[in-house]
């Protein structure tokens, strides 16, 4: 077992410090054959700002993620529609017992959704009633 356990560990010693001499050399901004003082050049041969092009991509991506919040908020849940997958998970049951609803029957789960309350099938899992606050 010991000799086993020391041949493992000489593997993958080597292995990770064979892959490291793989690695790219680390890219210092401003030094290079494509940098430059106060930019880069992308892959079309255009020269950009690295500070500017995050910001964009920062904001691009808070935008995007907005409207999918909008987008969420905005779902109307009908009886016989299925239940996304994303809103399966366990941070969106609730107990029927602390919410006042009526108890489920088996094979079913209370969910809590945008201030409302979905009874969803969980063989099948479509949407069996729907609760307003």
């Amino acid at each position: 077992m010991k000799k086993l356990f020391t041949t493992l560990t000489l593997y993958i010693t080597v292995l990770t410090t064979s892959m490291a001499s793989f690695a790219d050399p680390p890219f210092d901004r401003g030094h290079g054959p494509k940098g430059g003082p106060h930019g880069e050049w992308n892959d079309r041969g255009h020269k950009f700002d690295r500070d500017n092009d995050d910001d964009r991509f920062r904001d691009e991506r808070r935008m995007r993620e907005e409207r999918g919040f909008e987008r969420l908020k905005q779902h109307r849940w009908q009886p016989g529609y299925v239940m996304p997958q994303h809103y399966r998970g366990n941070g969106y049951k609730v107990d029927y017992r602390d919410s006042n609803l009526p108890k489920p029957d088996r094979n079913q789960q209370w969910y809590k959704i945008n201030n409302d309350y979905i009874l969803v099938d969980t063989d099948s899992n479509s949407i069996v009633s729907i609760r307003g606050l």
